[in-house]
């Protein structure tokens, strides 16, 4: 019996020497790698995002193709070199084909020359129409666009083929995406189309913002705008930011448009349970060598008495971990093996 006992009181202190052992190694690795991650997670912001295109490809191409069979040329720009049918009702006499001129004229009977570059066909019908009243009474005047001119248009940015291309007809924003081979891993939920200031519209030199997410998943058709000659489509590359730590998911992710610093963790699967609450630090890039540096206190944020800040490009968030967790979270696993042990030496 006192055998037995003393065997029990020399494995309860071999126990507590280990668990003490443990301790100070738990308390020493979690400083050192804590300063390791920080270190790893400046070097690696760069890194590329993994793919999440795909299903927006798709649906790129699928909706070019399908659009190709209900578009119009109403919507068409005439430019010079373009060859026009131009036809009055009931007045054979000025039926005609007209060559639009360099200078963007075309040149009708009993009409001198007429601004042609620039305008829609129906533009162009309601044109000759006002002209022709002073000579046929309700003139109903029809426009056909018999050949079309060769059209510069530029798609530039987060696409698989950023380039320039020559097309002829009218063409959409997604009839250039899919020439272009859709969009790369980067690009970003939103397009530019920088209008040219070549043309005689009154948006010409506008910079005109479409949604791609509203136009391909949410399938509002209208965002599908009309390209003209001249026109550069811009694709910007989306942001990222990056979760290491006492997270679910360490790793880059893409930023969404005015995502916070809550949104941001929950997208990395939330905190662990060695994850200190108090102790989650952004480091922001300001152009400047050294990173802007915040410390940001999630329960805080949770009961309404902070502001859960919003998540900038390039932001690195660095979770520490709780010593005093990750020392509890040990200890039991070390209790329920050393109960497992002794109930083997019994």
């Amino acid at each position: 019996m006192k055998h037995k006992i003393g065997m029990i009181l020399h494995n309860e202190l071999f126990g507590g020497v280990i668990i003490a052992l443990i301790f100070f190694f738990l308390v020493l690795t979690s400083c050192a790698s804590n300063e390791d991650l920080t270190q790893s997670a400046l070097l690696r912001y760069n890194a590329p995002a993994p793919a999440m295109t795909d299903t927006l490809n798709g649906k790129i191409v699928r909706s070019s193709m399908k659009a190709e069979n209900g578009h119009s040329s109403a919507d068409y720009q005439i430019g010079p070199e373009d060859l026009l049918e131009i036809d009055v009702f009931q007045v054979s006499e000025l039926k005609t084909m007209a060559r639009v001129s360099a200078r963007g004229y075309i040149k009708l009977p009993l009409l001198d020359e007429l601004k042609a570059a620039g305008l829609t066909v129906s533009e162009l019908e309601s044109s000759i129409a006002d002209k022709l009243q002073k000579y046929i009474k309700e003139p109903a005047v029809s426009v056909f666009v018999k050949e079309f001119r060769s059209q510069q248009v530029s798609v530039l940015g987060a696409v698989k083929t950023p380039q320039v291309f020559y097309v002829s007809g009218q063409k959409y924003l997604l009839d250039m995406l899919s020439l272009a081979g859709g969009l790369t891993e980067l690009a970003g939920s939103i397009c530019i189309i920088q209008r040219s200031s070549g043309e005689s519209r009154e948006e010409a030199g506008d910079k005109i913002v479409v949604d791609l997410d509203e136009l391909l998943m949410n399938g509002q058709a209208e965002l599908n705008i009309p390209v003209h000659s001249g026109d550069v489509i811009q694709i910007p590359k989306r942001g990222i930011f990056f979760v290491t730590g006492a997270v679910g998911q360490s790793g880059e992710f893409p930023l969404q448009s005015k995502m916070t610093v809550t949104q941001a963790l929950s997208t990395a699967k939330g905190l662990n349970y060695e994850a200190s609450h108090s102790d989650i630090k952004i480091y922001r890039d300001t152009g400047k060598p050294q990173r802007e540096v915040i410390t940001v206190d999630y329960d805080s944020i949770l009961a309404g008495n902070s502001a859960d800040s919003e998540i900038k490009d390039k932001d690195i968030i660095i979770v520490a971990g709780s010593g005093i967790k990750t020392f509890l979270k040990g200890l039991a696993g070390t209790l329920n093996f050393g109960v497992f042990s002794l109930g083997k030496g019994y």
